[in-house]
């Protein structure tokens, strides 16, 4: 191709163009010969025009950076290396020798100084245009007799190709834009375009000679040859590294917190997503729950022969809201702490509690507990190795809602006892009317709340919620809390508050909790919610539209190249972050995996 090049450099001005009949005939005359293989792969042709060319059915330009700002800093060039569009960019940088730079440097000082005084004698005012420059140079110049610094001469180019002419010339315009922001200016290498793509190609040639003077350090901040990577030992794997084609591989309890989040749009692959970590989790022995609105995870469960739970009103699987297990029955902690829960449940099944029902309630709660046993002042401790399994041997059984209505009714809350009724006597009255009958004994447990109402769906994911953590008190272990279409959970304070506190408590328990939710701007615009992503060492965010990126770019200090991967993003591609570590990523599954993931009507019902 560049034996091509130089041919058509020599024969440019006559813009000959080789079509490709003529291409396929001439490869056919002599039989494929080495020179004709090269003119069948490259372009049709070349024509020069002053500010751009034209190789076949594109066009390209090279421009050059002219200007630099003052400063440089850590990554003063990102802009340029993350703008996404089809552009090469080519660094030439050559030493110049110490004796050979101070003379230059001294000319350029007196020049300087000569001006200066100049100025002075005439009594006008000098500017940073002045100075500047002058103590850059005598600072450069300290440095490099002391050996603390080298001088480069550096060449940046960058060559834009596009489809059309037109698109040249908006990608031409959006870049100097984008450069002019952090003071970096460029030219076109106008009636230089030939010696321009030649000094972008990978021939160590710098035929443009567009040079400025470098300081080692600040040449050293040029450099964008580096990817991030996020590779844990320890961990699992998540995907494909998109910058580098390395593994992703985290273990989330080695973070400052095992919390995660997903955010994506509908049909962007969060749920896929989590099921692949799920996956690899039991694989590595961890425990997963899952609460689960839109019965995703069955087919999941079936294939690892997890305990799938289907919680209805017809349902014959049980969970008690005031049934609670202690971590070591020393006692009034736990069982403070359960009624602080409980209260909040029941503010969620009456639509709210104002400061005088909220009080109401929490003595109802002490009460309906006292009079089944419970204290909160114990004078007895049973032995681990009880049989009972940390319960006071002389407690039969928990307390249920009708119990706790009861005493509501004896305290002659009649408002509170109406807004609870229906789920004593009326169309809820068989969901919370028997004790707990489910164990989390397995290695995956998904609770299907899918075919409960929209009033209620809310309401059981929190008292699911709040009896895995009960759970999970009494037996600390290795344990991940998947709660899907987390954002369910946002739309009264009262859940949302008891998850903020999950999420700052789970860490104490072994326990990490994933909340994947596709409302990223409901979910960061409440206190509870920015509450839940900041507890949460691990942020995995899928494609996002324009309504909700500005509120996540400000969240997670996301740059301009990572806002726009979200937008442009395919579907099972991700932006990790995991504690400080910002790594695009490609999540995949195996060929026996994936089936067992997938929820996709096509590849199901085939």
């Amino acid at each position: 191709m560049l034996n091509l090049l130089n041919r058509f450099k020599s024969k440019k001005s006559k813009k000959r163009r080789i079509s490709d009949k003529e291409i396929r005939k001439k490869s056919l005359q002599f039989n494929f010969g080495e020179q004709d293989q090269v003119d069948l792969i490259s372009y049709s042709g070349l024509a020069e025009e002053s500010s751009y060319l034209q190789m076949g059915d594109k066009f390209v330009r090279t421009l050059f950076i002219s200007g630099y700002p003052y400063v440089a800093s850590t990554g003063w060039l990102n802009m340029l290396i993350n703008f996404n569009h089809n552009v090469d960019i080519s660094y030439h940088i050559e030493q110049v020798e110490p004796l050979a730079a101070l003379p230059k440097l001294n000319r350029k000082i007196t020049e300087l100084e000569s001006t200066k005084r100049t100025m002075l004698k005439a009594g006008k005012v000098i500017g940073s245009e002045i100075t500047d420059p002058l103590e850059s140079a005598m600072e450069l110049k300290d440095k490099i007799q002391r050996g603390q610094e080298k001088l480069f001469q550096i060449s940046i180019y960058i060559t834009i190709t596009a489809d059309s002419l037109v698109e040249l010339n908006k990608t031409t315009t959006l870049l100097e834009t984008v450069m002019s922001t952090r003071l970096f200016y460029i030219k076109n290498a106008t009636f230089q375009q030939i010696e321009g793509l030649q000094s972008t190609l990978p021939r160590a040639e710098n035929l443009l000679a567009q040079k400025r003077n470098l300081d080692s350090s600040s040449a050293a901040l040029t450099f964008p040859f580096v990817s991030s990577e996020l590779v844990q030992e320890s961990g699992i794997l998540y995907g494909i590294n998109k910058s580098n084609n390395s593994l992703v591989i985290v273990d989330r309890f080695s973070l400052n917190n095992a919390n995660s989040i997903v955010f994506a749009q509908s049909g962007s692959g969060k749920s896929y997503t989590a099921k692949v970590e799920i996956l690899r989790q039991l694989m590595q022995g961890t425990r997963v729950i899952v609460i689960d609105p839109e019965r995703e995870y069955k087919q999941l469960a079936s294939s690892v022969n997890g305990t799938y739970i289907k919680l209805s009103a017809k349902s014959k699987e049980k969970i008690n809201p005031f049934d609670f297990s202690m971590s070591s029955y020393s006692g009034e902690n736990d069982l403070a702490e359960h009624i602080q829960d409980l209260t909040e449940i029941i503010s969620l099944m009456v639509g709210g509690l104002n400061a005088e029902e909220k009080a109401a309630v929490d003595k109802g709660i002490l009460q309906t507990y006292k009079n089944h046993g419970w204290s909160l002042n114990p004078s007895y401790a049973p032995k681990k190795s009880n049989s009972h399994r940390g319960r006071p041997p002389k407690i039969k059984s928990f307390p249920i809602l009708k119990d706790f209505y009861k005493e509501l009714k004896t305290m002659k809350q009649k408002k509170l006892c109406a807004r609870l009724e229906k789920f004593i006597k009326g169309s809820l009255s068989s969901v919370f009317d028997s004790q707990t009958n489910i164990k989390l004994d397995n290695r995956l447990v998904i609770f299907d709340i899918k075919d409960l109402n929209e009033s209620l769906r809310q309401v059981m994911m929190l008292v699911a919620a709040n009896f895995v953590h009960s759970q999970v008190k009494s037996n600390p272990q290795k344990r991940i809390l998947v709660i899907d279409e987390g954002w369910i959970l946002l739309q009264y304070e009262e859940s949302a508050r008891f998850i903020a506190g999950l999420t700052r408590r789970a860490r104490k328990y072994y326990l990490g909790v994933t909340i994947i939710s596709q409302q990223a701007n409901d979910f960061l615009s409440q206190d509870y919610g920015r509450a839940i992503a900041s507890q949460s060492a691990l942020r995995i965010l899928m494609k996002q539209d324009t309504t909700t990126i500005k509120k996540v770019a400000v969240e997670f200090n996301l740059s301009e190249y990572e806002q726009h991967f979200l937008l442009t993003c395919d579907r099972g591609e991700a932006l990790i972050i995991a504690d400080q570590n910002h790594v695009a990523l490609k999540v995949v599954a195996s060929e026996k995996e994936h089936p067992l993931l997938t929820t996709d009507p096509r590849e199901i019902y085939i």
